[in-house]
């Protein structure tokens, strides 16, 4: 057995430092001068980046009692407590009509979901989308998670006991950050193309059936997968393979011309593969019943398109993501998207076996070859309509960032046992990539954005 191994995810021996024999350099200031200093030939030693996504949870809902973090115990009664959508205080939170597993009567606060419906067993989706995540901060408030909830109401206002969760022992091995925010308003198709591009996708002339309307302040008065000036903002699916095959020919999204991060490591010989769950069996035209065509975001970009070479060499199945981290040739990056019931998204996943699934995959390249110098960022697309108190940073108004998420960042060079409280969000991952190997930012968004390097040594 391997001497970085991590049993079913929780805390391994601090020992483990010492048998990988570290040594550590000089520091420098960080990227844009955000954050403390930090180790630059930690990040200079991390030659395999791995970043794991997952689905659908925000900060407060897993890791709101960690300890050392800016948690639940930290939120105000005034940002805990829900109004409605006139602002007014709920008697008792909203019914979760979708499950009888909850009673009619919960208390307008937080409650522990645990005690109705354990973290391995399903639950219902809730509510996550461009307009309606805008009206649930209601601008810093954190306080109409549940009003805008047609899904399951209440349910926004529930939480994970943090001590049951499997990758709790990795949180408190190596390093949680509490201060990371999902970089774009909504739901999964829109944060799945800011983790690659640092920007949202154009739809022009998208039909009128799909076109979202608007009232004079900009609140959304028909909800669509398209904004008016032609954004694609909710769940749509490219033009290219794989797509429903229920989706109408008119509705697809056309290729997108966007810079992508995958160009700039392309363009600077540095090799890269977004692994996804199940793509095999979703390109032969069998996909499985949980996988996400809408999770796929290289795939509506015209140089991955069904007639590009590219395709192939870097749009791969996560199977072959195992493989190349037990052989040790896994790419510079690599991107691994899990197969829908895998990915910990309430509605078809869950908790226990979404966090089960990321530990395999993060085994999988500590035990391997790679291990030595792998840097493995776990982190989820949004946080799926749960609520979370922290008020997310304005950026940029139109765009985000959103909600709280968890992170957790793992590898040899990583800061053991710590909690960061630097300001974050998705495109970080895209700053520490292009630091690492000298690319041109995507956007002015990944260009500020601090880089995640507080997290090393």
């Amino acid at each position: 057995m391997s001497k970085h191994r991590l049993l079913n995810g929780g805390p391994a021996s601090l020992l483990i430092l010492a048998a990988l024999g570290l040594t550590f350099g000089a520091c420098k200031k960080s990227h844009n001068g955000g954050g403390s200093k930090t180790d630059s030939t930690s990040l200079e030693k991390s030659n395999h980046i791995v970043v794991i996504y997952l689905e659908n949870h925000s900060f407060d809902n897993l890791y709101g009692s960690f300890a050392g973090a800016v948690g639940i115990s930290d939120a105000t009664s005034a940002q805990i407590t829900q109004l409605d959508a006139k602002g007014n205080v709920y008697d008792f939170l909203p019914t979760i009509t979708e499950s009888s597993a909850f009673p009619t009567n919960l208390p307008n606060q937080l409650f522990d979901i645990d005690q109705y419906i354990a973290n391995d067993a399903l639950t219902p989706d809730v509510l996550h989308r461009y307009y309606q995540e805008q009206m649930q901060i209601d601008g810093g408030k954190m306080d109409k998670y549940a009003a805008y909830n047609s899904n399951s109401q209440g349910l926004s206002q529930g939480y994970y006991k943090t001590d049951l969760i499997p990758m709790l022992g990795l949180a408190k091995q190596y390093t949680l950050c509490d201060n990371f925010f999902h970089s774009a308003f909504g739901g999964s198709f829109l944060n799945h193309m800011w983790l690659i591009a640092a920007a949202s996708p154009v739809f022009p002339n998208a039909p009128s059936s799909i076109v979202a309307t608007v009232d004079a302040s900009g609140n959304v008065v028909t909800d669509g997968q398209v904004t008016p000036d032609g954004y694609v903002v909710n769940t749509s699916y490219t033009v290219n393979k794989p797509h429903p095959a229920s989706a109408a020919a008119n509705t697809l999204v056309p290729n997108q011309t966007l810079p992508t991060i995958g160009d700039r490591l392309t363009d600077k010989g540095v090799s890269w593969v977004w692994y996804s769950g199940g793509w095999d069996s979703a390109m032969a035209g069998t996909p499985d019943a949980t996988f996400q065509f809408h999770h796929q975001p290289f795939a509506y970009f015209a140089k991955y398109s069904d007639t590009a070479a590219a395709k192939t060499v870097h749009l791969r199945d996560e199977k072959e993501f195992i493989a190349a981290a037990q052989a040790g040739t896994l790419p510079s990056v690599s991107f691994v998207k899990p197969l829908g019931v895998n990915n910990e998204h309430p509605g078809y996943s869950d908790v226990a076996l979404g966090e089960n699934h990321a530990v395999q995959l993060i085994n999988a390249v500590l035990n391997g070859p790679n291990g030595k110098d792998a840097l493995i960022i776990v982190t989820y697309d949004e946080n799926g309509g749960f609520w979370d108190h922290v008020a997310p940073p304005v950026i940029d108004k139109k765009w985000g960032p959103g909600t709280r998420i968890p992170t957790i960042i793992i590898g040899p060079y990583v800061k053991k046992a710590f909690v960061d409280h630097t300001q974050y969000e998705t495109v970080s991952i895209l700053s520490l990539i292009e630091e690492k190997w000298g690319l041109s930012p995507l956007s002015s968004r990944d260009q500020n954005a601090n880089p995640l390097k507080n997290t090393l040594q």
